[in-house]
């Protein structure tokens, strides 16, 4: 089953979301650089497409050096140090994770059950949602302490 779920999401089709964080976001395989994370949101339905398209324009825009991949089923962000924060598509929303989020100003407000104790973040459901100001700034302070194997720079 893994496998046709794979193929669903490198052919394109829409893939099947999971309701909540579960360890994984989808079957999206591992994969480092562009095409990977680019082929994800590809095979999101709406409006969680829309929603992840703008997420990953906006890091391009925001972080010099912009670094991406698939883990654990979500499109990573991050920047020569290391991953700063993630986007994974669910029913209803589309989570944005920042690895260090207890460190942000503001504390960004969703504590997501199965990431590390420190991630914080926001739930998506519509653009609509998307304070592209304040996520930007995320983004930005995120960058200046990329996630090391569990140390920060």
């Amino acid at each position: 089953m893994a496998d046709e779920k794979t193929k669903k999401i490198t052919s394109g089709e829409p893939m099947e979301l999971l309701v909540a964080m579960t360890g994984k976001a989808s079957a999206a395989k591992a994969a480092t650089g562009d095409k990977p994370v680019f082929d994800y949101i590809a095979s999101l339905p709406q409006p969680q497409r829309d929603i992840a398209e703008r997420i990953d324009a906006l890091a391009a825009q925001t972080l010099p050096g912009l670094q991406r991949a698939i883990k654990w089923g979500m499109a990573y962000y991050g920047v020569e140090g290391g991953w700063c924060f993630s986007s994974g598509a669910f029913v209803g929303h589309v989570k944005l994770m920042y690895i260090w989020g207890t460190d942000l100003a503001p504390e960004p407000p969703v504590y997501p059950t199965g990431m590390g104790k420190s991630t914080r973040g926001v739930e998506l459901a519509s653009l609509d949602d998307f304070d592209e100001a304040q996520v930007a700034a995320w983004m930005n302070q995120a960058a200046t302490m990329p996630f090391l194997g569990g140390k920060k720079k």
